[in-house]
Parts: structure tokens; C-alpha cells; sequence
């Protein structure tokens, strides 16, 4: 790896985004049988145990004084996950993801002050204006969205850029490893009790903990790691160039494996938000902070 680190890392990327992808699709799969919320619950659990078995966070772990802003950073982040599995579970992953990426965009954009950012605010919100159902509160026609989804996507978007946000600050004072793997642990306690509160002693069900532990892994513990890696060996800018290819990636893999169709215009949508969110990254600042979810 120390011969080309930059080639490794943008490997890594990928393989995130896909392995976020994979989880992603397996989990809709799950929603039946366990529900959107014992599907988070199961994600959580598993992704935490992955991460305190890796970065081992009792060993020189924080001090007192920021548990506060881990706890928080973990609600934020367990309720983020909530209602985006909320949101795929009623409209196809790939509009979700597209939405959602409306929170980091607008984080990302706020912080800058050049013109050309006008430019990726307009295909954001024209991405934004396609896909938000105006017509149909649930319309039956080719391409109709639940609006209940498109509003729980929106909202795990915004919560997505608080997650930045606090994230940034915790990552000032914890190492990113354990950082990230107590904030996960915390986030367990807003996701299980609600899991269990909905699926019960199904989520018991050998099957259905094999499925846990493949999305715990896939969704979270896989991509989290790979993407603390590849921070360490590229640019803020390019690794947020990079992370654009998720909605894409997101429509690709609901439309192979989840048979998930988009319309024309849906597909000009997502495409929108990657233009924005690329451009956005390569207009960046240097030495802007990023964060991803």
C-alpha cells in the first residue's frame, strides 16, 4: 500500500460505496419480515460490536468532559439511520440516497463563499424539485413517489448535515476510530429499544440475525473503516469528490438488484445532485474539513 497510497485509497472508496450499497439493498430485503426499524436496530447492533472490537475505544478512551458530544453525535446519528431506512423502505434507494445528500451539499455550500457555488446550489435544487412529489400525494402514475418517504429522506439529509457538523467537533477531540465506534454504541440506544419495541422476538430469528450481522457489516462497519483509511491518503477535496458517486451507485444497485425503476426524469434528477455534489467538492476550499456518514 505505501508504494501508491493515493490508488489505495481510491480503491477503498469504492469498495465503501459499494459495500454501503450492498447493505443498503440487503436490508430492504429484511423490511418485510422485521420492518424498517428492527432493520436499523439490527444494523446498529452488529456495526457496533464490529467497531469496539477494532478500535478497541476503553483503551485511552475519551475523558469525561466529551461524552456529551459523543452522545449526542451518536442520537444523531441512530435517528439519521431510523428514518433513512424509514425512506427505503417506501421509495427506491437510489431517489433516497439522492435526497439525502441534500444535507451535506448544503453544509458543504454554506461554508464557501465563491460564486461558483450558485452553480451546484441550482442543480441541488433542481435535482430537489424533480424528484419532491408535487403532483401526487402518492399518485399511482409511472414514477410516483411516497411522499412520506421523500419526507423522511429530507429529513435524514438534514440530519446527515448535523452529523457533519458535530462530527467535525468531535473528531477535534476524540481519535476517528474510537470516535467513530462510541458514537455508534450510543447510537444503539435510541435504534434497539425502537427495533425491539417494533419486530420484538423476531429479531431473534437465527436467519434474522445472519441478515443483521451481513448489514452491520456491509452498511457500516466495512465502509466506516475504509473511509478513515482513505481520509489519511487523500485530499478532503477528492474524497468528497469520490463520495459523489454514491447516488449513482445507489440507483445502479436498486435498479440490478432491487429491480427498482427510475424514470427519465428521476435518472436527470440524481444525475443533478452527483453534478452538484461534485462540483461543490472541486470548488472546495483547500483545506475544508468533510465528514460523511
Amino acid at each position: 500500500m505505501s508504494k501508491n497510497p493515493k490508488l489505495w485509497a481510491i480503491i477503498a472508496i469504492l469498495i465503501a460505496i459499494i459495500s454501503v450499497q450492498l447493505g443498503a439493498t440487503l436490508s430492504k430485503h429484511v423490511f418485510p419480515l422485521v420492518g424498517s426499524e428492527g432493520t436499523t436496530a439490527l444494523r446498529q447492533f452488529f456495526a457496533t460490536v464490529s467497531l469496539l472490537i477494532v478500535f478497541q475505544p476503553w483503551r485511552n478512551g475519551p475523558e469525561r468532559k466529551h461524552w456529551p458530544v459523543l452522545a449526542l453525535y451518536g442520537a444523531i446519528l441512530g435517528v439519521m439511520n431510523l428514518v433513512f431506512y424509514a425512506s427505503i423502505a417506501r421509495i427506491p434507494l437510489g431517489i433516497a440516497v439522492a435526497l439525502e445528500f441534500s444535507g451535506p451539499l448544503a453544509v458543504a455550500i454554506f461554508g464557501s463563499r465563491r460564486w461558483s457555488d450558485f452553480i451546484w446550489v441550482a442543480c441541488a435544487v433542481g435535482g430537489l424539485l424533480i424528484l419532491i412529489p408535487w403532483q401526487g400525494l402518492g399518485g399511482d402514475g409511472a414514477g410516483a413517489l411516497d411522499p412520506l418517504g421523500v419526507i423522511y429522506a429530507l429529513i435524514a439529509g438534514v440530519l446527515w448535515g448535523l452529523y457533519i457538523i458535530v462530527g467535525q467537533k468531535v473528531g477535534d477531540r476524540v481519535h476517528g476510530g474510537k470516535a467513530v465506534a462510541l458514537g455508534m454504541a450510543f447510537s444503539t440506544l435510541f435504534t434497539v429499544p425502537i427495533g425491539v419495541a417494533f419486530a420484538g422476538a423476531s429479531l431473534l430469528s437465527p436467519v434474522i440475525l445472519l441478515y443483521g450481522v451481513g448489514i452491520g457489516i456491509l452498511a457500516s462497519a466495512i465502509p466506516y473503516a475504509l473511509e478513515m483509511v482513505a481520509l489519511k491518503a487523500m485530499p478532503a477535496k477528492t474524497f468528497g469528490l469520490m463520495m459523489s458517486l454514491e447516488p449513482a451507485a445507489a440507483a445502479l444497485f436498486g435498479l440490478v438488484l432491487l429491480h427498482e425503476l427510475l424514470t427519465p426524469l428521476q435518472w436527470l434528477a440524481v444525475a443533478l445532485v452527483i453534478i452538484a455534489s461534485a462540483g461543490s467538492s472541486l470548488t472546495a476550499k483547500r483545506g475544508s474539513n468533510d465528514a460523511t456518514a
